[in-house]
């Protein structure tokens, strides 16, 4: 054990930011709030999923800015498959799941970002069975070739929906993908939220952890669906001191993500209300602070 704790470097998802700031204004805020970095969302909107095809000017732009203010892309939020995902009946839709790939890992390569966070769906607006989860294994091992290539990390989220929810289930894909570049982004809320024991979960999978979420949810229940986001952490049921107690048992150093979202102008004031508390939990279980304060 060393003698002194590394400190986590902690990240701000893009979205609990205003959508109308600039990416200027964006880096700016990031580290003028403390974090190390920003976590760059492409979803399934047109404006999001327009960044994949940003010509060279607007991606080295993009980089200059992080240079200026230190604030680096670390890592993407590629949600933007729950619309053409791997596991469609469709062969239209799961060639752009491929395409979407190809040019979400270019544009990390160009950018510097070591981690693209990859929805852990099948399929989202389409019936699922055993053939859309064969379609998507495949889907996969093909997309961790293409990282393996470009040297850049895949990281599947645990999701909010029951196909992949808890990182036993990761651990069984993990197995058929078998790739060191295909690993684990746990959302915390969301193991949580489904019930699973995350002090177990995290245990189970610290070897294949690459990024973790950091996000409060209410448990679903029998007549009850559960609330996956909206929530300010230590608003909601996850326990974040157990958390943060296996963190450190399993010296567990990854980056960590806060995941809000920006819906109303009590944005700013929220995000320090949710830095306030993990520094108290820091305090509590005797990991450093993650933001000065």
């Amino acid at each position: 054990m060393y003698k002194n704790l590394i400190r986590h470097r902690v990240g701000l998802y893009e979205k609990a930011l205003p959508n109308a700031f600039s990416w200027e204004t964006k880096l700016q805020t990031t580290k003028e709030l403390g974090f190390d970095f920003l976590e760059i969302s492409v979803d399934e909107s047109d404006e999001r999923r327009s960044r994949l095809d940003w010509s060279d000017e607007e991606v080295y732009g993009l980089r200059r800015l992080c240079e200026k203010y230190g604030v680096p892309l670390q890592s993407m939020c590629l949600s933007a498959h729950r619309k053409f995902p791997f596991g469609s009946a469709d062969p239209a839709i799961r060639e752009q799941a491929v395409l979407h790939m190809e040019k979400a890992i270019s544009l990390a390569y160009k950018l510097g970002i070591r981690t693209i966070q990859l929805a852990g769906y099948d399929v989202y607006y389409e019936p699922a069975d055993e053939v859309t989860h064969q379609r998507f294994v495949d889907g996969m091992k093909l997309s961790a070739q293409l990282a393996e290539r470009a040297g850049v990390m895949l990281a599947v989220e645990i999701m909010d929906t029951d196909y992949l929810n808890s990182l036993s289930k990761f651990e069984v894909l993990n197995r058929e993908i078998n790739s060191p570049y295909f690993t684990a982004y746990p959302d915390v809320g969301n193991i949580s939220g489904w019930n699973y024991d995350i002090v177990t979960e995290l245990k189970l999978s610290k070897p294949h952890i690459t990024q973790i979420h950091l996000k409060d949810t209410y448990r679903v229940t029998p007549g009850y669906k559960g609330q996956f986001r909206d929530l300010v952490i230590g608003e909601g049921e996850v326990n974040f001191n157990a958390i943060f107690e296996t963190l450190k048992a399993t010296q567990c150093v990854v980056p960590l993500v806060i995941e809000m979202w920006a819906n109303d102008d009590n944005w700013k004031q929220n995000i320090i209300k949710t830095q306030n508390h993990l520094n108290e939990i820091c305090i509590q279980t005797g990991l450093p602070t993650l933001f000065n304060r």
